[in-house]
């Protein structure tokens, strides 16, 4: 049974709702904890003083914020008390917002509210008015010492707490290299990327996903703790033919049309996908001209096949396409000449 970390009561206007606090996530990172190699004894750390290199006791340490080169400015822990938010154990709630103007980004850790003592009234009748309106509480909160801004939803019969980044502490896209300029865009290119979106779309299903490397590290921890010897077999990777994207065009020349080949494509995979289909199809076809004698291979009968030199709109979308097919798929950066497998 999940404990709560925090009481109190939302407030707004004359309205009060006694409620409590628990986590709504539980990470499973898998820790460890450094050891001796030869005895298996636990590594432990102190504090010790870079000065005088002696151990400094817990009740001798101050905090220091450091304003140059080795310079800091001594903060007495009574100062900073001084200073901490009162904690009222209040949610003070100032506005409510619509939940699609709040971006995930200033999004911090989610926690569950439920109601406390004789809140069940007042706690279901909230839940039910920011349902019905599909509106978002944005309000404030001091848990244990740091007052959080934070936004208070509806999550299935819960109401869930996220608290939330101040706007300063997120970092601005400006401050970012590399970031493409605007860029010109064939009609063309874009119904390819919209369709190939649309052949992926599907509803959310977060059961669908696992931790596989979690998964893995758990089985190793077992079998070692079980006594158990571990082979550690390294496959030898397969270096696979890059071939050019359709040699001498450049990256989009799907602009230039297929002929016949758009009905056979469009026969293998139907609907959505076709257009897209031209385009693997096309990097199979001069796989298949590299062997001569040998037909066109079907795309779904590649067994591996590579993407040289080509526009970045141009490999995401064979790669995005081609992994569709569980094609495997090699990339090559001709700028550094590399071989990255995707």
């Amino acid at each position: 049974m999940a404990r709560a970390i925090w009481s109190g009561a939302i407030n707004f206007g004359l309205v009060s709702v006694p409620v409590k606090l628990f986590t709504a996530v539980k990470p499973k990172d898998i820790a460890f904890h450094q050891v001796d190699e030869k005895t298996g004894a636990r590594i432990r750390y102190k504090r010790v003083s870079e000065k005088t290199g002696r151990e400094v006791p817990y009740e001798k340490i101050a905090k220091g914020y450091e304003i140059g080169d080795d310079k800091y400015v001594v903060i007495e822990p009574k100062e900073l008390e001084k200073l901490t938010p009162e904690a009222t154990h209040t949610i003070d709630i100032e506005d409510f917002v619509e939940l699609e103007q709040i971006d995930p980004i200033y999004y911090e850790h989610t926690y569950f509210l439920a109601p406390d003592t004789g809140g069940d009234k007042a706690y279901s009748l909230l839940l039910k008015a920011m349902k019905d309106s599909d509106k978002v509480a944005i309000g404030r909160v001091v848990i244990r010492t740091k007052e959080y801004l934070a936004a208070i939803r509806p999550y299935e019969r819960a109401l869930a707490l996220e608290t939330m980044y101040f706007p300063d502490e997120i970092v601005s896209v400006d401050e970012l290299r590399g970031l493409p300029k605007q860029q010109r865009l064939a009609d063309r290119e874009m119904k390819m990327a919209k369709q190939l979106i649309d052949s992926l779309a599907t509803d959310f299903d977060p059961g669908k996903y696992h931790d596989e490397y979690r998964k893995r590290v758990e089985g190793l921890i077992k079998k070692k703790a079980k006594g158990q010897t571990i082979t550690i077999h390294e496959e030898a990777k397969e270096t696979p033919k890059v071939v050019d994207l359709i040699e001498g065009a450049q990256a989009w020349s799907v602009e230039e049309g297929y002929g016949r080949e758009e009905d056979a494509i469009a026969e293998l995979l139907p609907g959505p996908q076709a257009q897209a289909s031209i385009y693997a199809f096309h990097l199979v076809e001069q796989r298949a001209k590299r062997q001569p004698g040998r037909p066109p291979v079907e795309p779904h009968k590649v067994e591996k096949i590579g993407i040289v030199g080509a526009g970045l709109m141009a490999r995401q979308i064979a790669t995005l396409f081609l992994r569709r097919l569980e094609v495997p798929i090699v990339l090559r950066d001709v700028s550094r000449d590399t071989v990255d497998e995707a």
